[in-house]
């Protein structure tokens, strides 16, 4: 009987080890190593925090390409990921105003990080579209899809996503303290890449600068300042409204008497009147994306998207050849 018992116990011995490896494999025993839980907002923050995380796990992208984040209703699987998330990074209750309570109610575990805040943005403030004409910065007072006050589309200002990139990398070092040198060092080089973007189109723009255009809605002043460029009107108040009549009327007046050079629509509110607005003008019709539709979500989301809209700006206002 001792030793069948004995036998149980050497065969016991012999696989422990095995079983041992097994477990470790499934569940870590660092578990600062487990990949770090993280849910941004948009596709442009997504691929920001996706290249300060290459080698570290893939973050989660909450609000999905083609959908405007100024009014979003959570699904039930998109709450979990603001249940379950260790680091969430949005923009702000400017931007993402219908996402301030879900993250408040749901995400109180989490570390919470508003990139709005991050340390070293340039900022700007709302800018002024008169009620009669559409011009911008003529000091009369409307509706905004912001309160006035300051722009939430920071991310379009290359140095200001070198500031998020920053504001990620510290805030992904903090919950996750083992993989810092990796963040940090990610963070560096994206930033070494939006350099090189940056300094192409500065030079390819800087001959475009007093050509007159129009936007569908005041997402990009921005890179306009970055690029040296002005948009002369705005074709819609609220990028969630339509344009009233008398707005649209007087602001096709205007292209006309400017001589615009182009009108940017957008993929997220396409607007049927383009057409109609620059017939008779000799304003083309380019296309602006802030938030990447259409591109591959992931780290390359952010510097394609960049590069697609100042080529657009290129194209549409005469730089290309």
């Amino acid at each position: 009987m001792y030793r069948h018992v004995n036998a149980i116990r050497r065969r016991y011995r012999a696989i422990l080890p095995l079983l041992f490896m097994a477990v470790w494999a499934v569940c870590p025993l660092d578990g600062a190593r487990a990949d770090l839980r993280v849910t941004a907002s948009i596709p442009p923050v997504h691929s920001l925090a996706a290249q300060v995380m290459d080698g570290a796990g893939t973050p989660r992208v909450l609000i999905p390409a083609g959908t405007s984040p100024h009014g979003f209703a959570l699904a039930p699987s998109q709450a979990r990921m603001l249940a379950d998330a260790q680091v969430v990074l949005w923009i702000g209750p400017r931007l993402e105003t219908a996402l301030a309570k879900p993250i408040s109610t749901l995400a109180e575990g989490a570390r919470v990080v508003a990139l709005s805040k991050a340390p070293g943005l340039v900022r700007h403030t709302v800018r002024d579209l008169d009620r009669h004409d559409g011009k911008i910065g003529s000091g009369h007072g409307h509706d905004h899809a912001h309160p006035a006050g300051e722009d939430p589309h920071y991310w379009l200002d290359p140095e200001n996503a070198k500031a998020m990139l920053a504001a990620i990398a510290d805030a992904l070092a903090t919950a996750d303290p083992s993989r810092k040198t990796l963040y940090t060092g990610n963070a560096a080089a994206a930033q070494a890449r939006i350099d090189v973007l940056t300094a192409d189109f500065q030079g390819r723009l800087a001959r475009l600068a007093k050509r007159p255009f129009v936007v569908f809605h005041d997402a990009y002043q921005y890179l306009e300042r970055r690029f040296g460029l002005t948009a002369a009107g705005i074709l819609a108040v609220d990028p969630d409204r339509p344009a009233g009549t008398r707005h649209i009327a007087e602001l096709r007046l205007r292209m006309t008497e400017m001589n615009v050079a182009c009108l940017f629509t957008e993929p997220q509110f396409p607007s049927r009147l383009a057409a109609a607005l620059i017939e008779g003008t000799n304003a083309r019709i380019g296309v602006l994306d802030p938030l990447g539709t259409g591109q591959a979500a992931g780290p390359g989301l952010y510097g394609a998207m960049m590069a697609a809209n100042l080529w657009a700006f290129e194209d549409c206002l005469g730089g290309t050849p």
